[in-house]
Formats: C-alpha cells, structure tokens, sequence
C-alpha cells in the first residue's frame, strides 16, 4: 500500500455515553469504510474528555475495545482513538489502535493536561507507538502532546504522524499553528482529529480537523461542523522530497528518559 486513503471523523460526542457514542460512530463508519484504509475517532471517544475516570472508565478488553475491532473487522479497515481505560492500579487515557484480523494496540497518553486536573485522575504514558499500516508507519498521539516537539520528533520511524484530540476553542489558533509546523520539522503527514460542541465541563471544542502534508499544505480540513475529512496520501510524494530536501540529517540527536532530555 503506497497511498493511503485516510478519514477522519469530526463529530459532537455525547458526554459520558459509550453506547450513544459508538451508536453515532458506528453509523459514520459504516457510511466512510468503503473509501478509507485508516479511519481516526478523536480523544476519549465513547465519553469525552472527562476527568471522572472511575465512574468511566473501561478495562483494556472491555466493551468499546471489542467493538473497535470488531469494526475493523467487519468494515476491513484499520480504526483508532482514545478510551478512559483502568489498567491495574492506573486510570489511562489510552489509544486503542486496531486492524483487521490482528490483536489490537496502545498508546498511553504522555502528556496530561494539568491545566484541567488530568494529572490527578490519570496516570502518563512512557513509550510511544509506531504501527505498520501496509508500507506506511504511523505514530498515533494524543492531544496535549500535540505541544511537546521532542515526543513527537521523527527519528526516521514515521511517514504519518496522528493527532486525536478534544481541543478546545480557546486555543484554536495553537492547533491550527502547532499541526502544520510538526508536518514541516518532521517531513511527514500529520493528521488531527477534534470534536467539535460543547462537552459536559462546559468547555467548547472547535472542530478544525485537518490533514497537512510534509509541506504543510492543507490537504483536507473542517470547520465548527460535523464532517469527515478525507484525504489520499501518497507515500511515493514523501519519499521524493525527503531524498530532495534530507533536512532530517542535520537535527539534533537526543534520547528521553523519564527524568528528561539526555542530549
């Protein structure tokens, strides 16, 4: 698979209702599937971006995990977003990546949104992830990390970089400003999936879903609407520029730890 046909699915989530939410989303799958090879749900998908983790939350195999793959199944396509999950002693906020006919995969969100008490209700992740999709690799993030360019640094592991998010009006401006400049510092794809409406906190969220190119040119976009935003990405394209512009040999080298940057 050399190109890529990607859809992401903007809608206004019902607050704190997994069987509504996978109702709605269900419908917008089946609708989308037939022209999509990956389709992306935003942040906390089945609930919204609530800090009620216990009187939410799912276990890693629980209902809304099944019935992710159980899609991808049924529609032969890859699906991910995020769940609240309760893994052990640890509350996550826990992207769930899945495809066809495989075991799914995780990702823990890494940076939490102190601002709005996340850090108290939930526990941080420490490793990214990076799936194959046929000959693609994508790296799957989750909102908040969006602001955090060494996490989501391209160490030559990556030709599409994911964003799933319940980002806020407030901030618009960040994330129309933050998802093409993480396209150009790491000559790769980005994709950002928001909801749009207002959640349950009485925050508004602005939509503005979007797919970029390595060029940061808008390939696809939404506003304040529900909307599926669909684009066909070609890895050929990226391969050629990054050969014409290596940019990525002259970066800075580094390794994380848990206790910061080691340089």
């Amino acid at each position: 698979m050399r190109d890529l046909r990607l859809t992401l699915l903007q809608a206004n989530l019902h607050w704190q209702d997994p069987p509504a939410n996978r109702e709605m989303f269900g419908e917008q799958i089946a609708a989308h599937a037939d022209h999509s090879d990956l389709i992306v749900l935003p942040e906390t998908f089945t609930t919204g971006f609530t800090m009620d983790a216990v009187g939410n939350c799912e276990e890693p195999d629980g209902k809304s995990t099944r019935w992710l793959q159980d899609m991808a199944n049924r529609y032969d396509t890859a699906l991910c977003g995020s769940l609240v999950i309760h893994d052990g002693r640890h509350y996550r906020n826990r992207l769930i990546w899945t495809q066809p006919g495989q075991e799914p995969q995780s990702y823990d969100k890494r940076h939490l949104f102190c601002i709005g008490g996340e850090q108290e209700n939930y526990t941080p992740g420490k490793q990214r992830l990076v799936v194959a999709l046929g000959d693609w690799r994508i790296c799957p993030l989750i909102c908040y990390d969006l602001r955090f360019p060494v996490w989501s640094r391209c160490n030559n592991d990556y030709d599409l970089l994911i964003y799933v998010a319940n980002w806020p009006t407030a901030r618009r401006s960040a994330w129309l400003s933050l998802l093409p400049a993480r396209a150009i510092e790491n000559l790769c794809y980005v994709a950002g999936i928001n909801r749009i409406g207002t959640d349950g906190n009485g925050v508004h969220n602005s939509g503005d879903s979007m797919i970029v190119d390595y060029l940061a040119t808008t390939l696809a976009k939404a506003g304040d609407t529900e909307a599926a935003v669909s684009a066909e990405l070609s890895l050929d394209k990226l391969e050629h520029y990054r050969k014409k512009f290596p940019a990525w040999k002259d970066a800075d080298s580094f390794s994380l730890s848990d206790n910061g940057l080691n340089r």
